[in-house]
């Protein structure tokens, strides 16, 4: 795997109050962190560090010449330890025992341990840009852009729901890694996407539904290559997104982030409503904080984000042309 890295963290403490070794492995691509701005990119639940390159999961927005050139910033991202993207060792077992909030910390360690003081930009689509918003409410004056992407800084009682019943599919299904993914797909995607795709046309071979055949070969796919302790552990930081736990209030909060926050919605998003990101940036206004709100308009979904990359560009393309920053 092109320059993966780690950080050996001997004793990460949790919020449960559970003590583990991890193992937080990276990657980073385009310039040395000390001659450029550092855009830091988290990644979505089935991604990882890879996402530039002929391989990466975001490789449309990010490489030489893309929206963030590799050329002009140096860009890092840090694997969700347990995620199984290096090996299958470094597996976090006791799943329950984190939130979205120790993921946050952990990364934070991980720039502390590689000398990054400011970052330029944190960007992230789903669960990632969850982790972005717990990361800036721990940080509050670390980043300069904060870009998350489909998501919110709170988990709704309709995604909590949602990831209540991956995680019975994944205890309890025969087939756990399939079933939890093919139920996932369809929080993904919507009606109309579907439609779009499919019509109710037949498989040619398999005389099925081209859509069974779809959700079955999705199914597949991830059962391949992602392991069941990972998709529980993701499954339960996507669960415990909040930037306002512990009684902690959102005005008080957001106010002390001193970043220009940049909400991208999907219109049709299932898993994060749009209404939800407009009430947002809607208080973020009302308290004067630097606030950008830009809605991606797609049959597609959740899953817009790793599709309409023509919008999603032409949204952050200011930010990342910002000649005002220094770069080596």
């Amino acid at each position: 795997m092109l320059n993966l890295q780690s950080i050996n963290i001997s004793n990460f403490t949790a919020e449960s109050g559970k003590t583990v070794p991890i193992r937080l492995s990276y990657q980073i691509f385009g310039q040395p962190l000390a001659d450029a701005p550092v855009v830091l990119v988290n990644h979505a639940l089935t991604g990882n560090s890879n996402v530039c390159g002929q391989e990466g999961w975001w490789k449309e927005l990010i490489g030489e010449g893309k929206c963030i050139d590799t050329q002009r910033y140096s860009i890092l991202s840090f694997n969700i330890p347990g995620n199984g993207f290096e090996d299958h060792r470094n597996i976090i077992n006791n799943y329950k025992d984190f939130i979205a909030g120790d993921i946050a910390q952990l990364f934070l360690q991980g720039l502390k341990e590689l000398k990054i003081e400011s970052l330029f930009a944190v960007i992230g689509g789903s669960v990632g840009g969850g982790i972005a918003w717990e990361m800036a409410a721990l940080a509050p004056t670390l980043i300069k852009h904060l870009i998350p992407v489909a998501t919110d800084w709170k988990s709704t009682d309709w995604l909590i729901a949602n990831c209540f019943l991956q995680d019975n599919i994944l205890n309890n299904s025969s087939n756990p890694l399939e079933d939890a993914r093919i139920h996932a797909m369809l929080c993904y995607r919507t009606p109309q996407s579907f439609k779009f795709k499919f019509d109710r046309t037949i498989h040619e071979t398999k005389g099925i539904f081209n859509i069974e055949s779809w959700l079955a070969h999705h199914g597949v796919k991830l059962r391949e290559r992602f392991k069941l302790s990972a998709y529980k552990l993701i499954n339960q930081i996507l669960k415990t997104i909040d930037i306002t736990r512990d009684s902690k209030d959102f005005d008080k909060t957001v106010s002390e982030i001193t970043s220009h926050i940049h909400i991208v919605s999907v219109d049709n998003d299932l898993f994060f409503n749009a209404e939800e990101n407009k009430n947002t940036f809607r208080r973020l206004q009302q308290l004067g904080k630097k606030s950008s709100y830009y809605e991606i308009q797609s049959i597609h979904g959740h899953d817009a984000f790793l599709i309409e990359f023509e919008q999603l560009t032409s949204f952050l393309s200011s930010i990342f042309k910002d000649r005002s920053e220094k770069v080596a």
